[in-house]
């Protein structure tokens, strides 16, 4: 492996006589929750956790994968926003929270998807299983495919709404993993989760997440309560390019829930930055390739490269490249080639493939066998050094 070191930030100059102070980052906050965890949205880095792998009943935090499944069918073009849903009486009947929809309406799927997401309509969830897959069960199916393929392993879906049930759980961390992926991959759908009041049928009512009232960098996600879960509490907030999601669960009160968040939300943005290192396309190393059209090969990473770190000690980070020896055309663009490693100090704290940034086909015959008679010496040359 060739190895190659980065430094990311200059260091400060050496004539500074005195060296400044490294910022001191406490303890995370302990919350009066069952389960907790603090998950930057860029970088997926947990800031802070308890018992975040721990199945719990997500309440109503369930309809984050409804709303998501929803979104992904708008963004594929499967389905309108103007689609008209026909409501069933199964829809119209289920108990808890409801956008108070009527048996034989046609509601347009936008319409029903604010419901899910502002005032936590049970009926429109069920209105839209029926939609997407025909009734609650299939749609619990293609939840629980959708939460393997995200990485919720801790996860299992018997329902749309977050009704009680046995086999019905989730965790605090696979609910972050899911809100980050609302978050990113469709954001222009994620505007509706800031919306504070939702009417429909004359009826208006409110979010019941009070963090859009008391914090304005808030702007989501979803709130759940049940007798069994407590009360629930997915929340994003944005600061100075720096996103921030906190989930809570198992809280005693609709007030405790908010304040909990809020304590995990002001801890990581007090005490920890998100940088953009490398932007996708950055070329970081040309290493030699061997019987190609070309000689070297331009390698970097094919998406942006974010981290989270502590503040005031972005001076400590430094990358190292891990690139494949004796590179052998041909060579697609694309194909990983090593490995970055991103270090603060001692600690790792991130890793990235490297990539080849362009193709490089094989060279004619005399391009190669010239190339080899130059890498049986190189080879050679470098183990009498090693």
């Amino acid at each position: 492996m060739l190895l190659v070191s980065l430094l990311l930030v200059a260091s400060q100059a050496a004539a500074q006589a005195v060296p400044q102070p490294q910022t001191m980052i406490p303890s995370p906050p302990q919350l009066a929750a069952s389960s907790w965890i603090l998950m930057d949205a860029d970088s997926g880095r947990v800031l802070a956790e308890h018992n975040s792998r721990e199945r719990l009943p997500p309440a109503s935090l369930t309809k984050l994968m409804t709303a998501y499944l929803v979104e992904r069918e708008l963004n594929q073009g499967n389905i309108s926003p103007d689609g008209l849903v026909p409501i069933s009486e199964k829809a119209w009947r289920t108990g808890g929270s409801k956008m108070f929809i009527e048996v034989g309406e046609q509601v347009p799927v936008s319409e029903l998807l604010h419901g899910i997401v502002i005032v936590s309509g049970n009926d429109a969830s069920v209105a839209m299983a029926e939609y997407l897959a025909g009734g609650e069960r299939p749609f619990a199916d293609l939840m629980n495919q959708h939460a393997t393929r995200l990485g919720m392993h801790d996860t299992n879906f018997v329902n749309p709404t977050g009704l009680p049930h046995e086999n019905h759980f989730s965790s605090a961390h696979d609910l972050a993993l899911l809100s980050q992926h609302i978050i990113n991959d469709y954001p222009d759908h994620y505007r509706m989760y800031r919306q504070k009041e939702f009417t429909y049928g004359g009826i208006e009512q409110a979010n019941r997440n009070r963090l859009l009232w008391r914090d304005a960098s808030v702007d989501g996600l979803k709130t759940g309560w049940t007798e069994e879960a407590g009360y629930c509490l997915v929340a994003s907030a944005e600061r100075d390019d720096m996103r921030l999601i906190s989930v809570v669960m198992g809280t005693a009160s609709s007030d405790a829930r908010a304040q909990e968040s809020q304590k995990l939300l002001s801890y990581g943005f007090r005490y920890f930055e998100t940088l953009n290192l490398y932007d996708a396309g950055a070329v970081l190393n040309t290493p030699r390739v061997w019987g190609g059209d070309k000689n070297e090969l331009r390698v970097g990473v094919d998406s942006s490269v974010v981290m989270t770190v502590p503040r005031a000690r972005d001076g400590e980070l430094t990358a190292k490249l891990d690139i494949q020896a004796d590179l052998t055309a041909p060579i697609a663009a694309g194909d990983r080639v090593g490995t970055m490693e991103v270090r603060q100090g001692e600690e790792v704290v991130g890793e990235r493939p490297l990539v080849a940034l362009e193709s490089i086909e094989e060279g004619g015959f005399f391009k190669r066998l010239i190339d080899q008679v130059q890498r049986f010496f190189t080879n050679l040359t470098r183990g009498w050094f090693e």
